[in-house]
């Protein structure tokens, strides 16, 4: 199995420079590390108190980032049994206590969802329609303050009312921008 050589490297934090693995499963990219020092300079370095979602968990890069980085709570969602296994499995290495791996499709977690966030990491499987899908129901996700994390092969074309661009940016072919809430009367 190829799995050796499938490893993310936390760049930042409490559990930087370790060596995280992950299964092979299709769609699976970790967000490139140059992507991802970018995106914790636009959120601070330090997370300290707040909550995350990581809607499309795969590697798990962005929500082991935001643990060792002092998030209060990390929610990571993965459909892939195989690859919700290794997310646990990192999270028992690390002794990620404020991580918390949910296994189940993305799309049933949001429409279920009670809890509002202040940081929503959201990067599909880029063949797929699953950002357009998420996209309208991620307001109702965040927190007054929070922000969402998109990661896409394409930009999308318009954003769903009560979602504003705050920052975008693209680093080889990936596009990549926080998003916030639309200010009521904006």
């Amino acid at each position: 199995m190829s799995q050796s050589r499938n490893k993310v490297r936390i760049i930042g934090g409490e559990f930087r420079r370790r060596m995280l693995p992950f299964p092979d499963a299709a769609g699976l990219r970790p967000t490139p590390d140059r992507v991802r020092e970018t995106l914790f300079n636009w959120l601070g370095q330090d997370l300290y108190g707040k909550s995350c979602l990581d809607l499309f968990a795969g590697s798990g890069a962005l929500g082991f980032e935001a643990a060792s980085r002092n998030a209060r709570r990390v929610v990571m969602v993965e459909k892939s049994r195989l690859v919700c296994e290794s997310l646990q499995a990192n999270r028992q290495l690390l002794k990620a206590e404020a991580l918390e791996v949910v296994g189940g499709d993305a799309l049933l977690y949001l429409k279920n969802a009670r809890e509002r966030f202040d940081v929503v990491f959201v990067d599909p499987p880029y063949d797929s329609e699953l950002l357009q899908q998420v996209l309208p129901r991620l307001a109702e996700l965040l927190s007054d303050d929070g922000v969402a994390y998109v990661e896409a092969r394409q930009w999308p074309d318009a954003l769903p009312a009560g979602l504003t661009l705050l920052r975008r940016d693209k680093a080889g072919m990936v596009h990549y921008g926080l998003l916030g809430r639309a200010t009521q009367g904006a």
